[in-house]
């Protein structure tokens, strides 16, 4: 095969075999084979579950072990169906690999690789970096691979197991982006996007504080007049802006946005992080990869972030609420304003008011952030998949433009806040309690629901919903579009 003899072939497996059997047992186990190939520094040295597979194909006798005579038969087997498939790729019999002969054969084949994983498979078996990729290199990287007939899927494959395993035995997760970079790429999206769109949170908190119906709007509701009905219920939208702006100017509209950017920086950056801590928790237990998650796992993923976002700043979520309802005209501004609230907040009851509607909050978070990045993911999916289809390469070649993720961003938050909308409500009236725009006081969730129903009706849960909207869909956009840019 490829020139070589008969006798130098043997004794390049009877070296092979002497470095693998490295207690010279005469016999190899599993842990025998791993030890054999980290001495070798073969790709398949860490990884593990593939190894059970080899040594199954190895051994066919069965008791557990792989004799000399069962490894020679295994490499004779492998190394000509490894040259076959070679031969079949050297389309100009060349006697060497190059990348557009690898490409080609993978498109033949009917399989879609992207063109930075060929690269990457390229360069990991062109071991003298030539630019080509020779028998030798083809076997020697290839000769392990544990299927009767090779064939370029099997190949992928194989290569993936070798790849996605690091030095250390820890699964590799192909993301541009790891570890702490989710945690600065998630922080930096949720300032600029709530940053942006400041006046609009303060509008909603202003407009949840306030309990009495518009009469106006109801009675105009009730005598089939819509036009004038949408005229009324606009009508508190204009109000809530003059006095909040009469409360202070545009110093007034940002009030909180300092708290704001405290406390959605880890929340933010704890959210995404989290989330994709979550998707290979849950991608090692399927075996999958995290990239194409089941629904399920990723609707738990999604979930479980914004789980645990919601419990590391809920107090400061709780203090920014209170302070933008104790801000009015003629009273404390700033830091002044913020120090009095926490003071006033620690007198009745220590800890306690910090955490006030922490249940509902988590109640809301959880299926908010499971709904919100299911629909983007999937969204994502969809508009990568079909578009790959029409420029006819792999997925992870498309670029998905700004635009594109903004809208995505944008539907996917304003579904979720919706939905969700009625328990933030009820949970932000249970943080906001007693304060001058909302002296209301309640005796827990059950409370606040019944007072809320009674006095205001169902539509009373969607009390400020338009300027949340208003507000939910570009602050999810720019987050997105900023995570996706400095993550991709």
């Amino acid at each position: 095969m490829n020139g070589e003899t008969e006798e130098h072939r043997e004794k390049r497996i009877h070296e092979l075999w002497r470095k693998l059997d490295t207690s010279a047992a005469g016999q190899i186990d599993l842990t025998g084979l791993k030890k054999g190939l980290k001495k070798i520094d073969h790709p398949l040295k860490n990884a593990d579950d593939l190894l059970h597979d080899v040594l199954k194909a190895v051994d066919t006798s069965g008791d557990g072990r792989i004799q000399f005579h069962e490894f020679m038969v295994f490499v004779e087997h492998a190394e000509k169906e490894l040259y076959q498939l070679f031969q079949s790729i050297d389309r100009d019999h060349s006697g060497a690999l190059d990348k557009d002969e690898l490409r080609m054969a993978f498109k033949r084949a009917g399989l879609t690789i992207s063109s930075n994983k060929l690269d990457q498979f390229f360069d990991e078996v062109d071991t003298n970096h030539d630019g080509e990729i020779s028998f030798e290199e083809w076997r020697d990287f290839l000769l392990f691979i544990p299927a009767g007939v090779p064939s370029l899927r099997a190949v992928l494959t194989y290569y993936s197991a070798t790849a996605n395993v690091n030095q250390e035995g820890d699964v590799h997760i192909n993301d541009t982006l790891q570890g702490f970079g989710y945690f600065i790429a998630g922080g930096m999206a949720g300032m600029i996007s709530r940053t942006t769109t400041a006046p609009l949170d303060r509008l909603k908190v202003y407009l949840i504080a306030q309990t009495s119906p518009k009469e106006a709007a109801v009675d105009a509701a009730k005598k089939g007049a819509p036009v004038a009905a949408i005229r009324h219920f606009a009508q508190p939208l204009r109000d809530a802006c003059k006095e909040l702006w009469r409360a202070g100017g545009i110093r007034s509209l940002f009030a909180g946005n300092g708290l704001n950017v405290v406390k959605v920086m880890p929340e933010s950056a704890v959210k995404f992080g989290a989330y994709e801590a979550a998707k290979r928790f849950f991608a090692n237990i399927d075996g999958s990869d995290p990239k194409h998650l089941h629904p399920t796992a990723q609707f738990l993923a999604g979930g479980f972030g914004g789980a645990v976002a919601q419990c590391m700043v809920y107090p400061l979520d709780t203090l920014k609420f209170r302070m933008q309802c104790e801000t009015v005209q003629g009273g404390l501004r700033g830091n002044a304003l913020i120090t009095e609230t926490a003071k006033k907040m620690w007198r009745q009851g220590k800890l306690g008011p910090f955490y006030r509607g922490l249940g509902m909050g988590l109640a809301g978070m959880f299926p908010y952030s499971a709904i919100d990045l299911l629909i983007f993911e999937k969204s994502k999916a969809f508009y990568l998949s079909r578009r790959a289809k029409d420029l006819r390469c792999h997925e992870s070649d498309v670029t998905m433009s700004n635009v594109w993720t903004a809208a995505i961003g944008a539907t996917s938050g304003a579904i979720s806040a919706t939905v969700v909308y009625p328990i933030n409500l009820l949970r932000t009236r249970l943080q906001a309690q007693g304060t001058v725009l909302h002296q209301a006081t309640y005796t827990g969730i059950v409370d606040v629901t019944q007072k809320t129903l009674r006095n205001e009706g169902f539509k009373g849960l969607f009390k400020g919903v338009t300027p949340n909207l208003l507000k939910v869909a570009p602050a999810v956009s720019i987050s997105y579009v900023v995570y996706e840019t400095r993550s991709g």
